[in-house]
């Protein structure tokens, strides 16, 4: 036994082993906050998992209720579907006249038996308390007779496509056939026009004018938003 040890008072001693239990009881508290935690971050981890995999499910289902139902009418309405559930319209022969806004007497046939029946599909139960948006999106070439400059085209491109949204959203919402669901087209039709930002290209990469010249009707889960306040409950 040294000297420091016989010099040491019992009150000190037992000091020392205070601390040390204090310190131990620290890290178990320590430890179980961490389990909890990470307890915690898989569960919300699971729910991120579980709401993909349900909007994925109901992406799907969507996009084979509408193809089942407009695949005999696409090819002579110069239409097509994509998975990511943009219903577009390419003809642009059928869909306005060359820098105009109006639409023309065939688009007009063709919104009058499309909408409608598109609008049952997705305002159905299963459906529509998780849509998000309706986006009616009007695309243009990046061409523009008579500009000076890209970004002259680019404007009056801009300028165009949102008159023709318009133009197109007031046409469909005041179709009579859609009068019962008009409540619901209000909170979520909305008008997009988006210039020449995504043309489409060939195999080649050169733009495709007359592909680009297009209106499309795009849905918008509300799968994002689910997602975000999962994690903002996580943080």
């Amino acid at each position: 036994m040294n000297s420091d040890e016989l010099e040491r008072p019992p009150e000190q001693e037992g000091h020392w082993v205070a601390v040390s239990d204090l310190m131990a009881g620290l890290m178990m508290v320590f430890m179980l906050i961490s389990v909890v935690f990470m307890i915690n971050v898989e569960i919300e981890r699971n729910k991120v998992r579980d709401v993909a995999i349900l909007y994925d499910t109901l992406r799907t289902q969507l996009y084979e209720d509408l193809q089942q139902e407009f695949a005999p009418d696409m090819a002579r309405w110069g239409a097509e579907l994509d998975k990511d559930l943009a219903f577009r319209f390419n003809n642009t022969d059928v869909l306005f006249d060359r820098g105009e806004a109006e639409l023309k007497q065939e688009f007009q046939a063709i919104l009058a038996d499309f909408f409608p029946r598109y609008v049952r599909i997705i305002t159905q139960s299963q459906y529509r308390d998780d849509i998000l948006e309706v986006r009616i999106e009007g695309h243009t070439s990046s061409a523009w007779f008579g500009a000076d400059s890209e970004d002259e085209a680019y404007i009056r491109n801009m300028d165009l496509s949102q008159e023709r949204t318009r133009s197109t959203l007031a046409f469909v919402l005041g179709l009579p056939a859609v009068a019962e669901d008009k409540h619901w087209l209000i909170r979520h039709l909305t008008a997009n026009g988006l210039s020449s930002a995504k043309v489409v290209r060939n195999d080649d990469g050169a733009e495709n004018e007359q592909r680009s010249r297009r209106v499309e009707f795009r849905v918008r889960t509300d799968a994002e938003g689910r997602i975000a306040t999962i994690l903002d409950e996580v943080l």
